[in-house]
């Protein structure tokens, strides 16, 4: 309970400065329905106020603000049209016994996290194969986390359209695995670095111990370097597993698909309905909430086990 009044007063704070940015963000169009209705606007035409600023067109018309609260196509909605619209395709669809129908966001939520599982899992894997051998092997270390750091500086909407074309040509003609190796992409690298500091953590009299005890090498890895990185593998998988996230919906964009919550965002560009937009990132947020939220309480049941504090 100690957490929730802060998290509660940072969500205030945000919902309270989206609700002030929706009117510089919305005055024109505003402006311009009010003039279209015959309201004095100054200064008239639409074209005379692209060169004023949008502070000055408010100063100016203050009793036109209020239209820019009630688009139906606003630039920036208000949080109480998003709540509308991403109800509308969530618990409206459950209460019509349509809840995994193509207009509902549940659907498409499903269709993204089924490829971001699979990311997921991919990504995990290699990023903790990786750092076995990055530790293990220092040719690996000096050859491997060079070019492990170097792939992330490579934007991820230029290489997805990559993958894709290559998996096209290996002949990969779904689009299920182009999106779960753009997940992993992003997901393998918080994974590679925990986890090489996870299991570098023993520290030096620690190992000496075990060589005391004349362990050999698979006995000290997995009864002292592995359960010593495993918090810091929980740590990775929250951010991992958020990167996965982001990846499919990233991999969702250039493959035209047509379902799944990017397919959602581009669709709702392409027909400019931003609610339509903004209520598909709502519904990726609170998706990235739950599966944090999973791992945090699979930590929580794992770590007190294994002797560790949490």
């Amino acid at each position: 309970m100690r957490s929730v009044f802060p998290v509660l007063t940072v969500l205030a704070v945000i919902v309270g400065l989206w609700w002030a940015a929706v009117a510089p963000m919305n005055i024109r169009p505003a402006l311009d329905i009010a003039e279209r209705s015959g309201v004095a606007v100054v200064p008239e035409g639409s074209v005379t106020r692209r060169d004023v600023s949008v502070w000055r067109l408010m100063l100016d018309n203050r009793e036109s603000i209020a239209i820019g609260y009630q688009l139906d196509r606003p630039r920036l909605p208000t949080p109480s049209q998003v709540g509308e619209e991403f109800w509308k395709t969530t618990g409206e669809m459950v209460a019509k016994g349509r809840a995994f129908s193509k207009r509902s966001l549940l659907y498409h939520s499903w269709i993204t996290l089924r490829s971001t599982f699979w990311g997921f899992l991919l990504g995990t894997t290699f990023g903790i194969l990786g750092a076995v051998a990055i530790v293990y092997s220092r040719v690996t270390d000096m050859s491997l986390m060079p070019w492990a750091i170097v792939s992330q500086t490579i934007p991820i909407v230029a290489l997805a359209p990559m993958i894709i074309v290559l998996s096209n040509q290996v002949g990969i003609d779904g689009r299920g695995v182009p999106k779960a190796i753009i997940s992993a992409y992003l997901c393998y690298f918080p994974v590679l670095v925990s986890m090489v500091k996870g299991l570098r953590s023993p520290t030096a009299s620690e190992l000496d111990l075990l060589k005391t005890y004349n362990a050999s090498g698979g006995q000290s890895f997995w009864k002292l370097r592995l359960p010593a990185s495993v918090p810091y593998l929980f740590a990775a998988l929250k951010v991992g597993v958020a990167a996965a996230l982001v990846g499919t919906i990233v991999g969702e964009l250039p493959t035209g698909a047509i379902s799944g919550l990017g397919a959602r965002i581009l669709i709702g560009d392409q027909f400019g309905t931003p609610l339509a937009i903004w209520s598909a990132l709502f519904a990726a947020a609170i998706l990235a909430g739950i599966l944090v939220t999973l791992i945090d309480l699979i930590q929580r049941a794992v770590l007190p086990r294994m002797g560790f504090r949490t």
